[in-house]
């Protein structure tokens, strides 16, 4: 996995021409079953693929937080809201909450996640693979590919097994 995780982002570059344009393709015509089919993958991938190995995305990337993340985090601490923002969040370009810095401060030497079950919802959701109308989110998967060795497993067996 280290070996693959260090060569993931030139990987990614090397390929991201071809991933763009199946994407554009799959936007175009998304075959009838594709969440289906993405269920099927994304099972098969974390399969073989163990976060605790890696967490590439809690090193590397922060989430969004939404208020809900915020309120529940917020509560796990026993903070106040604007507490935990003070100390944790910045608000990013688009107006949306981000962590001020990276690595996450949640994440331990262990690649565990200290807030786990409050974590947020983006954190939940990473990497998206497994999403309904998955064809909708194909520039937030381009960035995924980037850094999340399942993210890309799943992109290329998709494209394999998916013909356009």
């Amino acid at each position: 996995m280290e070996e693959f995780l260090k060569d993931l982002p030139s990987l990614a570059k090397d390929k991201h021409k071809t991933h763009k344009d199946f994407f554009k393709r799959l936007k175009k015509r998304p075959p009838k079953h594709l969440d289906q089919t993405m269920q099927r993958l994304h099972d098969e991938t974390f399969e073989e693929v163990e976060c605790l190995t890696c967490a590439n995305c809690c090193k590397t990337t922060g989430p969004l937080f939404t208020n809900k993340d915020i309120e529940r985090i917020s509560k796990h601490f026993r903070m106040k809201p604007s507490a935990f923002i003070d100390t944790y969040l910045r608000i990013d370009e688009d107006k949306d909450y981000v962590l001020k810095s990276v690595p996450c401060p949640f994440l331990g030497g262990d690649n565990y996640c200290s807030i786990y079950d409050v974590r947020p919802k983006a954190c939940a959701e990473f990497p998206h693979t497994d999403r309904k109308k998955f064809q909708q989110i194909s520039n937030l998967t381009l960035k995924n590919v980037e850094i999340c060795p399942a993210a890309f497993k799943v992109v290329e067996k998709m494209m394999e097994q998916i013909k356009l």
